[in-house]
């Protein structure tokens, strides 16, 4: 561990001087990159750090690193944590986890970060995580920064400012107040506001949650006693700074706490809060003054404390007569020295020297985590073989004294608190009595006598227990802490950890020293549909009772998408819950489902009865209101993806007219989901201001266009069905022409019908391997699913990808009988697969669903056994896409032809974005590759495909002289290279080939034309360090290969390459379509061509390709396009650019997206 002191003007490392200059307000902290030295410790392991003192607090927004100056030392991965102290560290996050930073390549390269926010503070530590494994821990460091200036004012738990503005009752139409805060306390005020007539508001820690408290002073309209009570925020009483907004404009609220925020509307009769002029921060200032209990006023800092553009606390400082301080309140932010460890895994321990043959123990210490179950402590007595055990239980902390010949002596104290609050635990023992108390709950301890005298040990276990096999004074049959524990007291005397952490006091595994790396899994909720989030230390859990939702993270529908589904998998008429989006926001809702022939969704309303209408007039309309048994949103869902929808409405009429107009303005009309006003009636269409018998030109006056209309002294009816989608159902029905002499109505409205389901009975083929369907970008970040039929008797072929820069999601069958659902969200490429007993590819229909969220990924075949792939704990969640697939990637190599794609480029590149796993293509080590290309030649010898390597090491894919194809690999630059020939025939005969080289270190397998498939064994290694690049068409630069290689190479490359894969980079599809952005040299003739798809009998067969666009159904088993234009970022059913696509059918394709904030 090495410590490095900024500073104003001067760094002192142990090894080198730095400096530090001033330029344009801007701070850089160079450890001179482009010079000598460098840190580098003497024990390369991941106990070592590089700590930086910036002076004072700084905002940091960039940073740099270099490897040792002139050596093979350099970090390959790193963390980086801050304090504003130098204790209590905190990690950087981002995309809401730990960020690992990719670091070094090689000694002398600088790689810079741009942060995605900015971290203030005063100390900076680098953790080392990996390093070059044939050199040691080396690093140079730039900081990048800006002066951090900020007010700030420190309570001390009995304190409180208070603001007062104008002495006069009013009403704060408009309040914005922003803050920073920090403590350690997990309760306490933090502002509070009210006025006269009980409205008040009131923001406070709660158990290390904020709560803002609303009352709007109308207990009538609002439920309970009128208050309002919205919790943000989790740990917030971690002693470091976190951000709050509260934005109030007449009743609508937004509260901020860090990144989450919650905007609420509030429902009283007042549009605005009415309050006093007095807004007090820290604490409530008369007790009993407010309506609400007695609360603990706030113990920690403010920073930044500002009220409408206000700075209150600037106006402290200056003792303005606005501001009233009540207490001890400075204007420096106190540390408290407190050092918290984390016990990051089962493995974890931490062992302390006792003082043995002591008559009295007595240890405290406090805890918190997210299990209900570990061992917090452990010890053997003194001269026995006996001892005492310290652990949570089902969230309760019990003691047991265990001894040989005695019965075991058990005490509990505590319940719930595995809740993550911090929980101190106090045990004593003299003699033969012995104590347990939690929380300091005097009244609440527990007490027991023993029979035996109790002496302490000279060790005691926290956490867990080495594991060395033969440890007899640490045995449990417990399961390990996982959590966080300070302030660690034995007897009197207080614990100094830091000294544990240098080594010089008792002893430790796996554990993080000053800090607590507890992390609340549940914040965000990634639960869906209201499903119930618990967690434990290192996953949570959804509880999807109740919510018709199933899954790992209540994603997936339990109930199908309509009534047509349901009859599709065999049902009968009756009552049915459906969900008209599958797995997207909107619930499910009970329709009835008549499926005697013509299968019809049946939707109620909750007025279906024949209504009769008097007295009604222009003053006094009659008006109607509809509720049906689901909402809107979810009625819009049923009617769009319904084939077709009618609501039958009938109008009785003596002398009460419908579209006669007084003024222009229609007798009577009815208002729909759009909201707007529809004078057209039953059987007729929009804008023509009919009823069905004047379209039929039947009414019983030919002057009028409704049988109601000619206004008769008795009884006539216009009925009707209203069938134009977009305006139903109808929602609201006006009646004002019965208030004359012998004038009445009746009216009835039928329930909402609809029938066909658009998404299940839609089908495209696909007839050549270009064939494709363009979708929008497949926008599903944290969860989505996918689920379609499909018929084939192709052997293999892509039913869907999207990609990213580096994530992406593809759905392919690999072979007539097996599945795969492949994605890279960040943590490296996943695969999934679902082998069948029987042939996919049998010109039937078979089902495919694949589901992807932040804990699982599944994929499901017919009525195959689901498979299912865990995601990392802490790992990358989002999948982050954005690419332009619409075309199949083939080209034609002219002579001398070259396309190189440059793997280091585009690693530098991806540096700077928000992927961290594009360290992948650096210097990390490749110890498997997915190869894939379509050629077509005559020429031979000639160059494939070639990939290099920064350590000379290589793959080359050639055709020998005699048409047979060769595999040569070289992962060790000291020998010659492995070589595999493939020579059942020539394959440079004109024809299509394809070819698939995949290794799993030294094995390779390859596959030719789908059916001739060979195994191999490497002997020149297992690892493809550092590639550089890889070439199609002929090698350029001067590059160290084998004769044969550069005899092939030499003649280049002459005819068609298509669909060229390495692991996920498409390097056809990047240099004919993103020159502009993708790290790609072309040189020579090179020209994109359908060749990969041409027979030699057929060279004049054209690529057929189709877009998807709106909700436009085509043709069942039909080739035709579809619809409207492509658009410019997409997804790809069916074909892709560079892979061969399914020859088949595609039916019932449904992307549900869920997107959460």
């Amino acid at each position: 561990m090495t410590l490095v002191f900024l500073h104003v003007w001067h760094l002192i490392l142990y090894y080198e001087f730095i400096s530090i200059f001033l330029k344009k307000n801007i701070l850089f902290f160079p450890f001179t990159l482009t010079g000598a030295g460098g840190w580098s410790p003497l024990v390369s392991d991941k106990y070592q750090w590089l700590q930086i003192d910036l002076g004072e607090r700084t905002e940091i927004t960039a940073i740099a690193t270099q490897g040792g100056y002139g050596s093979s030392d350099w970090v390959t991965s790193y963390l980086l944590m801050f304090s504003d102290s130098g204790r209590n560290w905190k990690q950087y996050h981002q995309e809401e986890i730990i960020w690992a930073f990719s670091g070094n390549t090689n000694a002398d390269s600088v790689v810079h970060y741009k942060l995605q926010h900015s971290i203030k503070a005063r100390f900076l530590r680098f953790v080392p995580l990996d390093w070059n494994p044939n050199g040691r821990i080396g690093m140079r460091i730039e900081v990048y920064g800006c002066t951090y200036r900020s007010e700030v004012a420190d309570f001390d738990g009995k304190s409180f400012l208070l603001y007062r503005f104008n002495q006069k009752s009013m009403s704060a139409l408009k309040d914005v107040i922003s803050l920073k805060f920090k403590t350690t306390q997990s309760d306490g005020i933090l502002l509070h506001r009210e006025g006269q007539n009980g409205d008040h508001i009131t923001l406070e820690l709660v158990k290390g949650k904020l709560s803002l408290f609303v009352n709007l002073g109308d207990a009538k309209i609002l439920s309970g006693n009128g208050e309002i009570n919205i919790t943000l925020g989790s740990l917030l009483d971690d002693q470091h700074w976190h951000s709050v907004l509260i934005e109030h404009f007449n009743n609508q609220i937004n509260f901020t706490v860090d990144k989450h925020s919650h905007h609420f509307h509030a429902k009283g009769k007042f549009n605005y809060l009415d309050l006093g002029y007095e807004l007090s921060f820290g604490g409530i200032p008369v007790p009993g003054k407010s309506r609400m209990l007695p609360h603990k006023n706030f113990h920690g800092c403010f920073e930044n404390l500002y009220y409408n553009g206000v700075n209150i606390i600037d106006l402290a400082k200056r003792r303005k007569p606005q501001i009233y301080i009540m207490g001890n309140i400075s204007f420096s932010c106190s540390e408290p020295q407190m050092v918290p460890i984390t016990f990051l895994s089962t493995s974890s321990y931490l062992t302390l020297p006792g003082t043995s043959g002591q008559d009295e123990v007595s240890i405290s210490f406090q805890f918190c985590t997210w299990n209900k179950e570990g061992l917090l402590l452990s010890s053997k007595l003194h001269q026995t073989s006996g001892g005492f055990l310290l652990y949570l239980s089902d969230g309760k902390v019990k003691m047991s004294l265990y001894k040989p010949g005695k019965a075991q002596t058990d005490i509990t104290a505590g319940v719930g608190l595995n809740n993550g609050q911090w929980h101190s635990v106090s045990l004593s023992a003299k003699r033969s009595r012995m104590s347990l108390m939690v929380d300091s709950d005097v009244t609440s301890a527990v007490h027991a006598v023993v029979p035996t005298h109790i002496y302490s040990g000279d060790t005691y276990y926290f956490g867990g227990c080495p594991n060395n096999g033969n440890n007899s004074e640490c045995k449990s049959p417990f399961v390990s802490f996982q959590g966080c524990m300070r302030l660690i007291t034995i007897g009197s005397k207080a614990v100094d950890l830091i000294s544990v952490q240098q080594n010089s006091l008792g002893n430790f595994s796996d554990l993080q020293i000053d800090l607590c790396g507890i992390i609340d899994r549940c914040l965000p909720n990634y639960c869906e549909h209201g499903g119930e989030c618990s967690q434990a230390w290192n996953s949570f859990y959804c509880n999807c009772t109740n919510t018709g939702y199933m899954g790992a993270t209540c994603h997936y529908s339990i109930y199908e998408q309509s009534c047509e589904a349901y009859k599709h998998t065999g049902n009968t008429s009756g009552f049915y819950y459906i969900d008209s989006d599958g797995s997207g926001p909107l619930g499910p809702f009970l329709v009835y489902c008549n499926m005697t022939d013509m299968t019809w969704t049946i939707i109620q309303h909750n007025n279906t009865d024949l209504t009769k209408v008097r007295s009604a007039n222009r003053v006094n309309p009659h008006t109607v209101f509809f509720k049906y048994t689901a909402n809107l949103e979810q009625l819009q869902a049923t009617i769009n993806y319904a084939e077709h929808c009618e609501q039958e409405f009938a109008y009785h009429c003596k002398k009460s007219r419908l579209l006669n107009q007084q003024d222009g303005i229609p007798l009577s009309w009815w208002i729909g989901r759009t909201n707007e006003t529809q004078t057209y009636w039953g059987g007729s269409w929009p804008d023509v201001q009919k009823c069905a018998c004047g379209l039929e030109g039947s009414c019983i006056d030919s002057q009028h266009y409704c049988n109601c209309d000619a206004d008769r002294n008795e009884w006539a009816n216009d009925t009707g069905f209203l069938s134009y989608k977009e305006h139903l159902p109808v929602t609201e029905i006006i009646i004002t022409d019965t208030d004359r002499p012998n004038s009445e109505a009746a009216y009835k409205l039928g329930p909402l019908l609809c029938r066909g389901d658009r998404t299940f009975w839609n089908s495209a083929s696909f007839n050549t391997e270009t064939s494709y369907l363009h979708f929008p970008t497949f926008h599903g970040e944290l969860s989505a699913d996918v689920s379609f039929f499909f018929k084939t008797t192709a052997s293999s072929g892509v039913f869907l990808e999207n990609l990213g820069i580096k994530d992406f999601i593809r759905i392919e069958l690999h072979s007539p009988s097996e599945v795969a659902f492949s994605f890279d969200v960040g943590n490296g490429a996943f695969e999934i697969t679902v082998k069948s007993p029987t042939p996919l590819n049998d010109n039937q229909w078979h089902y495919v669903k694949a589901e992807r969220n932040v804990k699982e990924a599944l994929l499901q075949v017919d009525q195959l056994p689901q498979r299912t792939l865990t995601a990392p704990s802490d790992g990358h969640i989002r999948l982050q896409l954005n690419s332009q697939l619409f075309v199949e990637i083939s080209a034609y190599f002219g002579a001398g032809s070259s396309v190189v794609y440059n793997f280091q480029e585009h690693y530098t590149l991806a540096k700077n974005s928000t992927s961290h796993a594009s360290s992948f293509y650096a210097d990390m080590t490749l110890i498997r590759e997915v190869i894939t290309f379509t050629f077509r030649t005559t020429r031979t010898p000639c160059l494939l495909l070639y990939v290099s390597s920064f350590y000379k090491e290589y793959l080359s894919v050639i055709l020998a002289k005699n048409g047979s194809l060769q595999i040569r690999y070289k992962l060790d630059s000291h020998q010659d290279p492995d070589i595999f020939s493939i020579n059942f025939k020539s394959m440079a005969d004109g024809l299509l080939h394809h070819v698939k080289i995949n290794r799993e270190e030294e094995m390779l397998f390859v596959e030719v034309n789908h059916n001739e498939r060979m195994q191999f064994v490497l002997s020149s290694g297992t690892e493809f360090n550092a590639i550089k690049s890889l070439v199609l068409g002929k090698i350029l630069e001067n590059s160290d290969v084998d004769q044969e290689t550069m005899k092939a190479n030499s003649q280049g490359f002459i005819g068609c390459l298509s669909s060229v894969q390495f692991n996920h980079f498409a390097p056809l599809k990047a240099a004919l379509h993103h020159t502009s952005s993708a790290p790609v040299i072309v040189k020579g003739r090179f020209i994109e061509s359908n060749c990969g798809t041409l027979t030699a009998a057929d060279s004049t067969s054209s690529e057929t390709t189709h877009s998807f666009a709106g909700n436009h159904s085509g043709p069942i088993d039909e080739g035709e396009p579809l619809a409207n234009a492509i658009r410019s970022d997409s997804a790809i059913i069916g074909g892709n650019g560079d892979y061969n696509s399914c020859s088949g059918t595609i039916i019932k394709v449904t992307l549900n997206l869920s997107m959460l904030k």
